[in-house]
């Protein structure tokens, strides 16, 4: 039997949740482009924005928890990220804004950003 070092388990562990972190980020793009292609505040906008608020959320959960294993400075910055998508999906819902692409666009930029 062939046993894992530690390293190699907490390796992995992370390499899983950078992929599960990019697969929520790729789903969240593609519902706010689905929803950037309709007219209106449509079934596919209520979807994305409802979507992309519980993605950045959690996230931020994530990253005020203190076992977060990020630098503070880090952490900060990507808290500031998401409370902005926080407040564009905001306008969104109220037909203030229809950003759309401004949000796939900072999305897409953290989602290549975990390699």
């Amino acid at each position: 039997m062939y046993q894992f070092s530690y390293a190699e388990i907490m390796e992995d562990g992370v390499a899983d949740s950078k992929d599960r972190e990019r697969q929520v980020l790729d789903r969240s793009i593609a519902l706010l482009a689905s929803a950037k292609r309709q007219q209106g505040y449509s079934r596919e906008a209520i979807e994305a924005i409802y979507y992309t608020r519980r993605v950045w959320i959690r996230f931020i959960e994530d990253l005020r928890a203190s076992d977060n294993q990020l630098n503070d400075e880090l952490r900060a910055n990507l808290i500031s990220i998401a409370i902005w998508i926080l407040g564009e999906t905001e306008k969104i819902r109220k037909r203030e804004s229809s950003n759309f692409q401004g949000i796939i666009d900072i999305t897409t930029i953290i989602r290549d950003g975990l390699k």
